[in-house]
């Protein structure tokens, strides 16, 4: 049973720092998975010297590479404990970072009972203690309309944070205004992928008779009822277990729309609840632009074209990122003229850029129209048809125009709070706290990561932060991405133009799919895994895929990088063949010139 402790506002937080100096411990960081210990070889900074979070404090030595230690906080390196030439086992003590003056001795955790003495002396408010477990023996009793957690959506944020927190043993409530699932489930990456599944089925029957199989005829139609009718069925399914999952986790759902008061009440119609913490997780809706023309019916959003009970001739896809270049290759495939306009100077602009002009060039294969540079300037509506000016002047006609532009955060509800904001996105901090003590907005709506999977983590740390005191910070840096076109596209950690900014001199290292047995048994011989690694420590930064399977590969190097492996580690495992994932092996190796499929590098 865990130990109170009091929820401190910034007030009061800000007195018990300057009551009782706390002291950051600098540990020996555990650099590999085999790593037992490490020797400190020099430190970069001397006792009493003044440090700034990312500077290099020392340097170690383990396995015979020397690796460079940066600080993870600002401060004063108040005391070494262990000295150059020690051999300190991992995660031990090597040194203290604080602030200025302070003594070591005198650094010690604020326990309930000093901080309420402290806050009393000092005139200052007692704030009511919340428990590292929440438990029935450890609390009063709640009312009826009392909630130690309210969440406000419903989607991966929403309805994780709520299953965490019920977990943890809280009493949680969540309200949801449609379905549970958010974007992702309802109209983003399931029902897209039912779409882009019959995308692959189609460039099967293509290439079916050059592996003998002989159809009876090569004709085909689409029935777009029946295709929106097994997408509803897929959603139907998902969005129904996680209110399921929900009700089994004793969280108390409440259908409608939300309004949150800055006093932590939340009113659904003409009912209000408490909450002693809120999670914001409203999510995001469809980004619009102020062009003429922008408002007509045939200009459908992302929601829209999900549910099209027809198959235009042509359109237009306004936007070259990652919904739209799903989506484009979806009408393609099934014989529409597909354009697609993008302002960038390439398609999914955010990702690596030989990775997106190897896409472009496949998808222009598949009959895509692709312009880059260029933007939409104006719509008119002609004999139910469009025409779309664009800014260098073109002109385009299409039977309808995708917008998709990306998505924006949805502030339905969130009205009454005077929040800080970054732009049209909620601020919030390492552990997804807002600037209301106590509120906190996991997911799209802070725009930080607008991924489902980084929405998951960001929804479980902000329950555990509101329900046992900020202590977990939500690290997206190792996020992974994915484009699921045929063939797919996904990348986690740094690009080759950012990494090249940052560390100057770079390995590069590449394994093409042409060359991968099971690639060119499945017909899916295209593509290639890039790796961009350090030069110095052999640190991977970066990893890049377009080929088979790349959605499913790239958590393998999600995995090896938030592990901190260097290629040196990767190249001690082993990988199966035949598989699409020995190109992550291969690649791996080529950053250090021991890739045995690949020529020699000059």
């Amino acid at each position: 049973m865990g130990e109170s402790r009091p929820k401190l506002t910034e007030e009061q937080k800000n007195f018990l720092k300057g009551k009782r100096k706390m002291a950051v411990e600098i540990i020996m960081p555990k650099l590999g998975v085999d790593m037992q210990e490490g020797e400190i070889i020099e430190w970069k900074k001397a006792e009493g010297e003044l440090v700034q979070e990312g500077d290099i404090l020392l340097e170690i030595m383990s396995d015979k590479t020397n690796m460079e230690i940066e600080a993870e906080d600002s401060g004063m390196l108040l005391k070494i404990v262990h000295e150059a030439g020690d051999v300190v086992p991992v995660t031990e003590i090597i040194g203290y970072l604080g602030a200025e003056g302070e003594v070591i001795d005198e650094v010690a955790q604020v326990t309930p009972e000093q901080a309420a003495a402290d806050l009393t002396a000092a005139g200052l408010e007692v704030p009511k203690a919340v428990t590292a477990d929440v438990t029935s023996e450890q609390k009063a009793p709640l009312a009826a309309d009392e909630y130690d957690m309210i969440v406000v959506g419903g989607g991966p944020a929403g309805y994780y944070a709520a299953i965490r927190g019920a977990q943890l043993g809280g009493k949680i409530a969540i309200v949801e205004k449609s379905e549970f699932g958010g974007t992702c489930l309802n109209v983003g990456c399931i029902p897209t992928k039912t779409y882009l599944k019959n995308a692959e089925i189609l460039d099967g029957l293509k290439i079916a008779a050059g592996r003998g199989i002989n159809l009876a005829s090569t004709n085909y139609s689409i029935d777009m009822d029946k295709t929106v009718e097994f997408k509803n069925s897929v959603v139907k399914t998902l969005t129904g277990g996680v209110r399921g999952l929900l009700k089994a986790n004793k969280v108390t759902i409440f259908d409608g729309l939300a309004q949150v008061n800055p006093d932590k009440t939340v009113t659904i119609g003409s009912e209000t609840i408490k909450g002693h913490s809120i999670i914001l997780a409203t999510g995001s809706k469809v980004s619009r632009i102020n062009i003429p023309g922008i408002d007509s019916p045939l200009v459908l959003t992302s929601d829209d074209i999900l549910n099209l009970r027809e198959v235009p001739k042509s359109l237009v896809v306004m936007g070259g990122g990652v919904v739209g270049i799903e989506l484009g290759l979806v009408w393609a495939s099934y014989g529409v003229d597909v354009t697609v306009i993008e302002m960038a100077d390439r398609i999914i602009p955010a990702m690596d850029k030989e990775i997106s002009q190897e896409l472009q060039k496949i998808l222009t294969k598949k009959g895509m129209t692709i312009k880059t540079n260029v933007g939409v300037a104006e719509i008119v509506e002609k004999n139910s048809q469009l025409e779309l000016t664009l800014t260098n002047g073109e002109t385009i006609q299409a039977d309808k125009a995708l917008l998709s532009i990306g998505r924006i955060p949805q502030m339905q509800g969130l009205e009454n709070l005077n929040l800080d904001m970054e732009g049209n996105r909620i601020k919030v901090n390492a552990y997804q706290e807002t600037s209301i003590s106590g509120i906190y907005a996991p997911g799209d709506v802070n725009g930080q990561k607008m991924l489902a999977h980084a929405a998951y983590r960001m929804g479980e740390v902000a329950a555990e932060n509101a329900l046992r005191g900020n202590h977990r910070k939500a690290n997206l840096t190792y996020t992974p991405a994915a484009v699921y076109t045929h063939p797919e596209v996904a990348m986690v950690g740094m690009t080759e133009e950012a990494a090249r900014e940052q560390y100057g001199d770079i390995l590069i290292g590449k394994s093409s799919f042409t060359g991968n047995g099971r690639a060119l048994a499945s017909n899916e011989a295209q593509g290639f895994v890039k790796v961009i690694a350090d030069s110095k420590y052999h640190e991977i930064l970066g990893v890049h895929i377009i080929g088979p399977a790349a959605a499913e590969l790239i958590n393998e190097a999600a995995t090896i990088m938030e592990n901190e492996l260097t290629v040196d580690d990767v190249a001690q495992a082993i990988h199966g063949h035949p598989t699409f994932s020995e190109n992550m092996y291969e690649a791996f190796l080529d950053t250090i010139g021991e890739a045995i499929h690949n020529p020699p590098k000059k």
